[in-house]
């Protein structure tokens, strides 16, 4: 699974609202660039298993806030990105959440998927085109790694993120 950050996270008293991905914005990731393009959601959030998709805290499994199939997490595409809108539970960890938000400690969003289809192009750093995943989470996050979405990505060489996709298409 590959992750992505943004940033721009809004609250409106117990809720959340943001982009955990931002359309067209080209990020450097160290050994290539990448980019997400409009539509690469689509396929994804109209599945039977969309219902699956959390939000939760840090890439941390553990501190869940919201999912779609409940209703508490809203996803959609515009034509900036995948917007998102979270009602925060009334649990420690939303509310904590909750203030950390509003203070600004925390600002970003990411994303955790798996490539379905994406392209490459040679260039002073190869550009990795992302047009379809398979999105697994949104992540709340203090750290960030794109600056102009809410996601981040963790692997930085197109041979593992091939490796760890083949890996995972073979498990399945």
């Amino acid at each position: 699974m590959e992750r992505r950050a943004s940033n721009g996270l809004k609250p409106d008293g117990r809720k959340l609202t943001g982009y955990a991905a931002r359309f067209n914005s080209e990020t450097d990731l160290g050994e290539f660039v990448e980019v997400i393009r409009p539509g690469a959601f689509t396929r994804t959030l109209a599945a039977a298993s969309a219902g699956n998709i959390r939000a939760i805290y840090e890439h941390d499994g553990k501190s869940l806030l919201g999912r779609l199939g409940a209703g508490t997490l809203r996803l959609s595409e515009d034509s900036e990105g995948l917007a998102f809108e979270l009602d925060l539970p009334d649990t420690t960890l939303g509310r904590d959440l909750a203030e950390l938000v509003k203070r600004g400690d925390v600002a970003g969003c990411s994303f955790g998927f798996l490539p379905v289809r994406d392209t490459w192009a040679e260039g002073a750093k190869p550009v990795r085109e992302l047009r379809d995943v398979d999105l697994f989470e949104i992540t709340i996050t203090a750290n960030p790694a794109y600056d102009a979405t809410s996601v981040q990505v963790r692997s930085k060489l197109p041979r593992s993120i091939r490796l760890a996709r083949l890996y995972l298409e073979a498990c399945q």
